[in-house]
């Protein structure tokens, strides 16, 4: 189990906020955190620590006003620590080449691979062509409706009618290097992890997987340990002392070992 550090940027700085209450429009958010420092910052400080694998993640649309001041943040992170980073938000077969070039070391996608609640199987070709799977990063981050899971799409607002389960994972893996999922419900509340979904990644465990949502404690990384059979690693924001919380990264990084 390893800690996967992010930086998310939202209107052009980087931020913490509470997933569920992203908006496109207006570009709103509830925010935990609004940082002082660029995105360059936070990249070196990982690097510094020795940690790789960790994500950019840009929440504004590419139609937003606000994409391009997002998009060069990002750039500045990617510059500064190249092929350090993965990075995420609004990446489509056209432009994944561009954020490689930039020095990412993997390229997230969602939404172009889940287009009107399906998985679309063309787009999912076209991005394996374009970048390889070894460069791709699905995001099957996701909500719960009824007893089951769904994934997510465009920045945690549309509920598509894939479910996460084993025969989505199964399918997809062929495709990809890696999986990233934040549990959309809990994401950014510090209420702690989801357990449902923590338990049910572990239990499959085929393939590289980040978890992020709800960790709030040290308590919390031993109970995703422990669900995820230590083969699943963890992303934390809000809670982090580096973005206003009170949790020491270098305990969780500790913790995880």
């Amino acid at each position: 189990m390893k800690f996967r550090p992010c930086i998310d940027i939202h209107n052009g700085k980087v931020k913490q906020i509470v997933g569920s209450s992203l908006q496109d429009e207006g570009s709103t958010a509830s925010e935990n955190f609004v940082a002082e420092k660029g995105a360059d910052f936070y990249a070196r400080m990982y690097k510094e620590l020795g940690l790789t694998g960790g994500h950019i993640i840009l929440l504004n649309p590419i139609d937003s006003i606000y994409h391009e001041l997002s998009k060069k943040q990002a750039f500045t992170a990617l510059s500064a620590t190249p092929g350090l980073l993965q990075i995420g938000g609004g990446i489509t077969s056209d432009n994944a080449g561009e954020f490689l070039d930039a020095g990412a070391s993997h390229v997230i996608v969602t939404s172009f691979v889940f287009k009107n609640g399906r998985i679309n199987h063309t787009n999912l070709k076209k991005l394996v062509k374009a970048v390889g799977k070894e460069k791709l990063v699905l995001d099957l981050s996701c909500k719960k409706s009824g007893d089951d899971y769904y994934i997510v799409t465009d920045r945690w607002q549309k509920l598509s009618s894939v479910k996460l389960d084993e025969a989505t994972l199964d399918e997809l893996s062929d495709s990809c290097d890696e999986f990233l999922i934040h549990a959309a419900d809990v994401e950014g509340k510090q209420n702690g992890i989801e357990e449902n979904v923590a338990k049910f990644l572990g239990s499959w465990g085929k393939k590289p997987i980040t978890y992020a949502g709800g960790v709030h404690s040290l308590s919390d990384i031993e109970s995703l340990k422990k669900l995820g059979n230590g083969k699943i690693d963890v992303t934390v924001g809000s809670a982090l002392k580096i973005f206003g919380g009170s949790m020491d990264m270098e305990e969780i990084i500790s913790a995880c070992r």
